[in-house]
């Protein structure tokens, strides 16, 4: 088996005192770096993804109209707006670790990292395929929105999938959980750092 880890959209928005913080983001960042650095001869490839909205326009309607507020579920506050410090990576993640950087949501949106590209406009799929992945894990920000779309993705791809969910945040606790059921009802495996060990 050929094994890469996604990171999905560990930014500095998505996690405390960003403008779409997630409760324990920064965590989340300081622990995949952990995880890189005592188990990284796991993978053959580490990827990682990041929002990279358009500084004009809505992104499509991704970001809230001017004067009305977000419903947090299809339009949401400005976050990630390209070369801003909100969209770079959080600085507790390691960057040294990741060899494939891939960018989504250049003035649409975009919740999978499969929907982004590379600066040469190489796919995510394109990437993976090139080095002959055939299984990934997925971890990163956030596992009710980017995180589930990116796995399904995967899964999609043909890929076998696992979600590392103590390597995640959420956007909320009950959309958390629906989240990683929908994933286990597609076929995803769902573990912890533990049970990973374990296996």
């Amino acid at each position: 088996m050929t094994r890469a880890l996604i990171i999905v959209d560990v930014q500095n928005d998505f996690t405390e005192g960003g403008a779409l913080a997630t409760d324990g983001g920064a965590a989340v960042a300081a622990a995949i770096t952990r995880h890189l650095n005592e188990d990284g001869d796991r993978y053959d490839l580490v990827v990682a993804t990041r929002d990279w909205h358009d500084a004009d326009g809505d992104n499509g309607g991704h970001f809230a109209a001017e004067g009305t507020e977000p419903n947090f579920v299809d339009t949401w506050p400005v976050h990630c707006v390209a070369g801003t410090p909100g969209a770079e990576y959080h600085e507790s993640l390691e960057t040294r670790h990741i060899d494939i950087h891939v960018v989504k949501g250049m003035g649409e949106p975009a919740y999978s990292g499969f929907e982004g590209a590379t600066s040469d406009g190489e796919t995510l799929q394109a990437v993976l395929a090139d080095v002959g992945v055939d299984e990934v894990d997925v971890v990163g920000i956030a596992t009710d929105y980017c995180v589930k779309a990116t796995a399904l993705d995967a899964c999609r791809a043909g890929l076998q999938v696992t979600v590392i969910h103590d390597l995640t945040s959420a956007v909320a606790d009950a959309t958390r959980d629906a989240a990683l059921t929908a994933l286990q009802t597609h076929g995803i495996t769902v573990t912890t750092l533990a049970e990973l060990a374990a296996a």
